[in-house]
């Protein structure tokens, strides 16, 4: 394993996440602001509890994914887009590295980002509404799950763009969409019986209720099918990555 190159690409798209360190800093204590203005002053004063639990604290959880994954996505995908974009890609294919060090250092960096976010609008919530974690061991181990697996299929995204507008399709048309449908607002047992059982085909449903129960304790789905969901979506991206150097489909050509 080449450790130095790995070392390198993640220091330089660290770097470019430094230079704009205040906008991302700023952007998430906005928006996070915002959520809780509109959410928890607007819904909270209809909907006071949710299973017990606060709404305001109830949203959180879904707020901290929501983030996590579209910053995620967006790094990984620019990061990987941008030298293609360039031309600076085949530099990085002719030298001496792998292609499982080139995903180790750009998916490595977009994950930190987003692990950064998700830092940054867990301190931010806490000013709103009063937090507890049941399981702090299984709250990290959710999230670094969550920022690691979306930063592989950022990756997967940034290869395939053909423009810088591709590069918003799916965060924008698909993953936000399947985040606001996926409970992250909401409890699903708050859904009619049949809405209930067509949500369980949305993958960021196992996500958001495994994070979820790290923090109260409670979960629309079992955590353990939580677990397999985030794993088999790993090992899915894992996979793909794995054909696409092989075949050099989108990279080569």
């Amino acid at each position: 394993m080449n450790w130095l190159a790995i070392a390198a690409i993640y220091r330089f798209e660290m770097n470019r996440f430094f230079r704009t360190l205040m906008q991302s800093f700023l952007s998430p204590v906005l928006s996070t602001s915002l959520y809780f203005i509109v959410f928890g002053a607007a819904i909270g004063s209809r909907i006071r509890e949710v299973e017990g639990i606060s709404y305001g604290a109830f949203i959180v959880p879904g707020l901290v994914m929501l983030s996590v994954m579209t910053q995620a996505l967006s790094n990984a995908s620019f990061g990987i887009y941008f030298p293609k974009f360039i031309g600076t890609i085949y530099e990085l294919l002719s030298a001496p590295v792998s292609f499982l060090e080139i995903v180790i250092g750009y998916v490595g960096a977009a994950a930190t980002k987003a692990l950064f976010i998700g830092a940054v609008i867990l301190a931010t919530a806490s000013f709103f509404v009063d937090l507890s974690i049941a399981h702090p061991a299984a709250m990290v181990a959710f999230l670094l799950l969550t920022c690691f697996s979306f930063a592989l299929l950022g990756f997967i995204i940034g290869i395939w763009a053909g423009n810088f507008e591709q590069l918003q399709i799916v965060p924008l048309l698909v993953v936000t969409p399947l985040v606001f449908l996926g409970g992250a607002f909401y409890s699903t047992s708050m859904l009619p019986p049949v809405w209930q059982k067509i949500t369980l085909f949305n993958p960021v449903v196992y996500l958001v209720s495994g994070f979820r129960w790290s923090f109260f304790g409670m979960a629309d789905v079992p955590v353990g099918w939580s677990l397999l969901a985030i794993a088999l979506f790993t090992a899915a991206c894992l996979t793909v990555i794995w054909w696409i150097f092989r075949t050099g489909w989108r990279i080569r050509s």
